[in-house]
C-alpha cells in the first residue's frame, strides 16, 4: 500500500473523495485520519459505485479538453447547470454540446 499510496503523490495523480476515502481505509488509526474522515463526512456528496459511473462516463465522452482535474472535480461537485459547471472549467471553454453531455451524466447518475 505504501508503494501505491506514494506513487500518487509522486505523480501528483488527483483523487475525487470517493478514491481518498477508500485509500484511508489503509492508513493506520491517527487524529489526522479522523480529521480526513469527518471531512469527507461533510462534503462527499456521492456513493463509490456512482462515483465510478460518473468518472467512467465522462472518460467515456472522450472530450480533449477534460483533464482528470475536471474529472474529479465533477465527481466531487456535482455541478447541477452549465454556470455550475463553467466555475470547474475556469481554463477551458466547453461547448454548448459538450457541456450537455457532462450534466446529462451527473444528472443520470442521481
Amino acid at each position: 500500500m505504501q508503494g501505491k499510496f506514494r506513487k500518487m503523490i509522486l505523480d501528483r495523480t488527483p483523487l475525487n473523495l470517493n478514491e481518498v476515502q477508500e485509500l484511508l481505509k489503509d492508513i493506520e488509526d491517527s487524529e489526522k485520519k479522523e480529521e480526513m474522515e469527518a471531512y469527507m463526512k461533510k462534503f462527499l456528496k456521492t456513493k463509490p459505485a456512482q462515483a465510478k459511473k460518473i468518472k467512467e462516463d465522462l472518460e467515456d465522452l472522450d472530450l480533449l479538453k477534460m483533464k482528470r482535474e475536471h474529472l474529479v472535480k465533477i465527481v466531487d461537485l456535482l455541478p447541477k447547470d452549465a454556470s455550475d459547471l463553467n466555475k470547474i472549467f475556469v481554463d477551458v471553454s466547453l461547448s454548448e454540446e459538450e457541456v450537455n453531455k457532462v450534466l446529462e451524466i451527473v444528472k443520470n447518475s442521481k
